[in-house]
């Protein structure tokens, strides 16, 4: 946790430095590379559109659930294992994917909707301005700042895993549910950084592969956007739960 806290730690230094100098490391980034990144945000919005369209779906005639969520995993696979060539079909299969897994978190959605319709959009908003300036951070940051982060990340999502495993296995406590919560959504945001510097590297080096790069981004912002709802619906039941208890 300590990495963790140093890491955002240096973000708030490096917001106290802001010049006009922290700028000029957008001249870093070469014209080919901003023509990828915009290729990547464009699809990724294509992506966030369809995922929509598959919680409307879902809400529609309830088909988010165990078959929506083989499909997004199918679709994804499928997707990494085709040849690059084959655009127009990878792009296809990234919208597939989205859909998918938009149905699949419909349920949640909409017991959000049902709740307060207002979370979910206050849940987007946050995601998406969390995203934008995570991102921006790792584009105006020096290359390669943050890709030392891939290692402390993947740990991260290592204890996510067994923390899951175990909660399953044996049981597991309120206590343990908001650290899994809190923890997953600090894990996720520091892999909106890293993925972002790492794009950035990868297409430096030749590898302009933006739909792949797409679904790397539009993993991380699904798993902030779930992480940040789930928090937020547990804060405004808690309050609605503690308003029933003083009225009676």
């Amino acid at each position: 946790m300590d990495s963790f806290t140093s890491f955002f730690d240096s973000h708030t230094s490096s917001r106290n430095r802001w010049s006009y100098d922290s700028l000029k490391n957008f001249r870093e980034i070469s014209p080919i590379v901003q023509t990828h990144l915009k290729q990547v945000y464009l699809t990724l919005c294509c992506a966030l559109v369809a995922s929509a369209v598959g919680v409307y779906l879902h809400i529609l005639w309830n088909i988010g659930g165990t078959l929506t969520t083989l499909a997004t995993v199918g679709c994804t696979v499928w997707l990494l294992s085709t040849p690059a060539y084959k655009e127009q079909m990878r792009v296809s299969l990234l919208l597939a994917g989205a859909l998918s897994q938009g149905a699949s978190i419909g349920p949640l959605v909409e017991f959000a909707i049902d709740f307060d319709a207002s979370l979910v959009v206050s849940a987007f908003v946050g995601c998406a301005v969390a995203f934008g300036c995570f991102s921006a951070a790792a584009m105006i940051a020096r290359r390669r700042e943050y890709l030392y982060l891939g290692g402390l990340l993947s740990s991260g999502i290592s204890i996510l895993f067994w923390l899951h495993f175990a909660s399953s296995m044996f049981g597991g406590s309120m206590a343990l549910f908001t650290f899994e919560l809190y923890f997953g959504l600090l894990v996720f945001v520091g892999y909106i950084v890293f993925d972002t510097q790492d794009i950035i590297e990868k297409a430096h080096h030749g590898d302009l592969d933006y739909v792949k790069h797409s679904l790397t981004l539009f993993t991380d912002f699904v798993a902030v956007f779930i992480r940040i709802l789930i928090i937020m619906l547990k804060n405004a039941t808690e309050k609605e739960e503690n308003k029933k208890k003083r009225r009676n």
